[in-house]
């Protein structure tokens, strides 16, 4: 029946944004990913699939929402989770830190998806007063996965580029 709306869903291939200027930062670690969108009189459909466009078998999702004025979420890094943050609705900033290399990533579309592998500080700002943010995680929560503390994770940063 997804014919009848033409959904090119066999050829859609997962792509790089490269209007966005994170290329001095884009690596394996980090990258913008393109959702499939189709649009027809019914409304829209977002699609995401493993291997496709999330390249890490999903083990647990949340929703940030409701969020304060001025708060910020995250504020840590990760030993060995992958995440794909999307904003689904409204947008925020995501300030990303490979330990030697700032950026930050505006997200507000929903068919896009900020990639962030393993050893990258992230904080997530600027909320608009309506903005969902869903996080696709590729484990279970672990609190042995987390650098909680910014000294500790630059320290290690340091060590493995050595």
């Amino acid at each position: 029946m997804l014919s009848k709306y033409n959904l090119d869903y066999k050829n859609h291939k997962k792509r790089l944004i490269t209007s966005f200027n994170i290329k001095t930062m884009e690596s394996k670690n980090i990258k913008l990913i393109e959702f499939l969108r189709v649009r027809d009189d019914r409304g829209q459909l977002t699609i995401a699939e493993y291997n496709d466009h999330i390249p890490f078998e999903i083990r647990r999702i949340y929703l940030v929402s409701d969020t304060v004025k001025g708060a910020a979420r995250g504020d840590h890094a990760n030993k060995t989770l992958q995440q794909v943050i999307i904003a689904i609705k409204g947008s925020f900033d995501v300030h990303l830190d490979d330990g030697s290399v700032k950026r930050i990533v505006h997200l507000d579309s929903s068919n896009v998806g900020l990639y962030i592998g393993s050893k990258i500080w992230r904080r997530l700002t600027s909320f608009s007063n309506d903005a969902m943010c869903l996080v696709l995680a590729s484990s279970n929560y672990d609190n042995t996965d987390y650098y909680s503390d910014y000294d500790e994770f630059i320290n290690d940063v340091n060590k493995s580029s050595k």
